[in-house]
């Protein structure tokens, strides 16, 4: 019976180095949409402040968090170089 040497598996990421800056990114874009959200409240709690509906809080910052998880998923989809050299090493 013959034994096969096996080498010590080097610990890798199931993402490379690319994706997790895209994630960065993606998570920078989530956060700018949360405080594009942000304000709105009024000074005296009897009365009723309407700038919380304004374009930005009701629309904008709802698509810039939804641009920001859309890049997210690209990111972690994306594939990188890694992938290549796993096969060779395979």
């Amino acid at each position: 019976m013959v034994q096969e040497t096996k080498e010590p598996q080097e610990n890798k990421f199931a993402l490379g180095k690319k994706n997790l800056q895209l994630l960065l990114i993606g998570f920078v874009i989530i956060v700018f949409g949360f405080i594009l959200m942000v304000g709105g409240k009024s000074d005296d709690p009897t009365v009723f402040n309407y700038a919380m509906f304004n374009f930005r809080r009701v629309t904008l910052a709802p698509v810039v968090v939804l641009c920001g998880f859309l890049f997210e998923i690209y990111a972690i989809m994306k594939k990188t170089g890694n992938s290549e050299q796993t096969k060779e090493n395979d």
